[in-house]
């Protein structure tokens, strides 16, 4: 009976290799063209004398009307100077993130095969947090002084922000980008609401960066991916017991959905549990969705209500 048992996961197992090997295949094949220009070092690199060259050839980048005196001031800031410096250190070239941007515009075209592919910039934010990433049908920015590490000196964020600000970050801000495009933001103000966006989100990285892990996607370490999959039931209980999922509180985005060190349920686990806790229990009830309801296209999972994503999910958390 055991050589059964086993003989019958082994099959499945090859089953499911095959399958996922196909798939991959089928997005390989996808034809795209990516047109990357790395402006930011066009633009410190470019004498005042060509100045309107360097306009002409890039005129959305100058839509904010200002004298080309702003603009060279900024050139000769010296700390903006400095941020440009280490820019060039840790990115001399941009051949990996080419190579990373054109296996991600493949599965987009697989999986949104009417999507227009932008070309891509990359800019320096001046250490805009807010702005690390944007994503049009034309056009795609990556702010590289992002992306630096986070012992980069220039970094001033509480301990729990920094791991946002490496490289191996670009692709899934990217693809939040992207979704951010793609799904509805929901109407509703209800806690379900909020966690099933946000677990959309996260299911198109799944699908979209499927070579990075969990951790990666959702930045949490891999102790606190643990915890999460070690109390899924006790988080879930928690919510029902306090009538959470239906509430309209603003509070419960703060304590489990929005960035934060830790989830704050005000109990003895709070300093061990991951922050947006929430973001991640709809990770799961997404995931549970797309795996129990298979006839649905990509398109319509995206579009769905919460309510109608909860119940058909047939969601159980891990005891």
């Amino acid at each position: 009976m055991k050589k059964l048992v086993l003989s019958l996961l082994i099959g499945a197992a090859l089953v499911s290799c095959s399958k996922k090997s196909q798939l991959e295949k089928a997005i390989e094949a996808v034809p795209v063209t990516l047109q990357l220009d790395r402006f930011d070092k066009e633009f410190y690199e470019t004498a005042e004398k060509d100045f309107a060259q360097l306009k002409a050839k890039y005129p959305y980048m100058f839509t904010t009307p200002a004298h080309d005196s702003i603009w060279f001031a900024q050139k000769n800031d010296t700390l903006i100077a400095e941020l440009y410096t280490e820019v060039q250190k840790k990115f001399p070239t941009t051949d990996e993130i080419e190579k990373e941007l054109v296996t991600l515009f493949k599965h987009i075209k697989y999986y949104f095969p009417d999507e227009r592919l932008p070309k891509v910039n990359t800019v320096i934010s001046e250490v805009d947090y807010n702005f690390k990433t944007f994503y049009s049908d034309s056009l795609a920015l990556i702010s590289l002084d992002l992306y630096l590490g986070k012992n980069h000196h220039f970094y001033e964020r509480d301990q729990y922000l920094l791991t946002e600000l490496e490289p191996r970050q670009i692709m899934p801000d990217m693809v939040k980008s992207f979704a951010y495009r793609k799904i509805p933001y929901p109407k509703e103000g209800d806690f379900l609401s909020r966690i099933i966006y946000e677990g959309k989100i996260l299911y198109l990285k799944d699908l979209l960066i499927p070579s990075y892990t969990d951790e990666e996607k959702i930045n949490y370490s891999t102790e606190k991916l643990q915890w999460s999959f070690d109390n899924e039931e006790n988080v879930w209980r928690y919510f029902i017991d306090e009538n959470i999922l239906y509430s309209s509180n603003p509070q419960y985005i703060s304590r489990f959905v929005n960035v934060a060190p830790f989830s704050k349920f005000y109990l003895d686990i709070d300093n061990e549990s991951p922050g947006r806790i929430g973001t991640w229990i709809g990770w799961q009830i997404v995931r549970a969705y797309a795996k129990n309801n298979p006839e649905v296209s990509l398109n319509d999972l995206l579009h769905k209500g919460a309510e109608e994503i909860f119940k058909q999910s047939k969601y159980k958390p891990n005891r």
